[in-house]
């Protein structure tokens, strides 16, 4: 089987644990390309996260693709086309709001380059804006402020508090949200069926590939879906437990450049 596509996590996968992508990684990618394999960047992250690492992987020269959001937002890297983009429902999240009241998550979401935080402080509030860059903005009313079209909500925590608020809110939203854990401490949000698997799934026949085509490496659960939609679905060495058993392949872990070696034995 040719692999001709390649859809990556960023951040544990593509990104070692010091968040810096190895040069063998970046050269990997950059000479797959040149041998015209596609590369998608797949990230639960706002696509201005994901814009700095897409130009250093040479993205735009080749007509990557950034997936962001889980997969509510698709963006050409080249043309910055809009390929998808699906919007949450916003008349749910004054349930989702008095459900988590109290919890001591944090609320998040997204204005254009901004991360709008409610006023909930914990140890882990702040990971999100360090991780991608972005500028942040508490707001005291967190409803009344998000008046505008938004394509997910981000509940960061402790993990044992994700946990309890993952099944209570998967529970109550059946069917209209995926609730899923990106890692221990955030909880995303998402419209139903908005998840990296189904996304890659309506986007791959749009650019001309098919699933055996394609390579998807991640290392958490809300890569689950993407693995296991995937021709070749990896799990890194350093990834969640579950996530490893429905993977084809184990990797090595992304501070000893399992991408890096995924590419060079399947692409290059």
């Amino acid at each position: 089987m040719s692999y001709d596509i390649i859809a990556l996590d960023i951040d544990g996968t593509l990104t070692n644990s010091r968040r810096v992508i190895s040069p063998r990684t970046i050269n990997s990618i950059i000479q797959a390309q040149e041998k015209g394999k596609r590369v998608i960047l797949a990230s639960g992250r706002h696509d201005c996260g994901m814009l700095s690492i897409a130009k250093k992987l040479r993205l735009p020269d080749f007509s990557g693709i950034i997936l962001s959001f889980n997969g509510g937002k698709i963006i050409n890297a080249a043309t910055n086309e809009i390929i998808s983009k699906t919007y949450f429902p916003r008349e749910y999240i004054p349930g989702i709001l008095d459900i988590i009241k109290g919890s001591g998550l944090t609320a998040i979401t997204y204005e254009n380059d901004m991360i709008i935080m409610d006023n909930t402080v914990n140890d882990y509030t702040y990971i999100e804006a360090d991780i991608v860059g972005m500028e942040y903005k508490h707001v005291d009313d967190f409803l009344g402020y998000v008046n505008f079209d938004i394509n997910k909500m981000l509940l960061a925590g402790d993990p044992k508090i994700v946990n309890e608020y993952e099944a209570i809110l998967s529970e109550k939203f059946k069917g209209y949200f995926d609730v899923f854990k990106s890692c221990p401490f955030f909880l995303e949000i998402m419209p139903f069926g908005v998840n990296k698997g189904a996304s890659l799934a309506k986007l791959l026949p749009k650019i001309g590939y098919t699933r055996e085509q394609l390579i998807a490496c991640g290392d958490s659960y809300n890569d689950m879906t993407m693995i296991g939609y995937a021709g070749l679905g990896v799990c890194m060495k350093n990834g969640e437990k579950d996530v490893q058993k429905i993977a084809d392949v184990i990797a090595d872990s992304c501070d000893d450049d399992g991408v890096a070696k995924i590419i060079e034995k399947y692409m290059l």
